[in-house]
């Protein structure tokens, strides 16, 4: 009965991890959709929000959710 329980416990640790993975591979992928010149000239204009161009407001927001969103996946993980 135990040697069928760690099994269990293995199938889902491995199970969970390549859930995770994932999760990393498609923010990955919208990380590089997100960074391409096309997109990112989308905010290329004259405004500007509290004095700073809003391509690097864009930019730089992109860059901070991403890390959040990263950190809350490997943290999930961890448990």
């Amino acid at each position: 009965m135990g040697d069928s329980y760690s099994s269990i416990i293995f199938y889902q640790s491995s199970f969970m991890k390549k859930r995770h993975e994932q999760k990393l591979i498609i923010l990955s992928i919208g990380l590089m959709m997100a960074f391409s010149i096309p997109i990112s000239l989308l905010f290329n204009s004259e405004k500007d929000v509290f004095g700073y161009p809003m391509i690097l407001i864009y930019l730089f927001a992109v860059w901070m959710i991403s890390i959040i969103i990263s950190f809350v996946i490997v943290k999930k993980y961890d448990e």
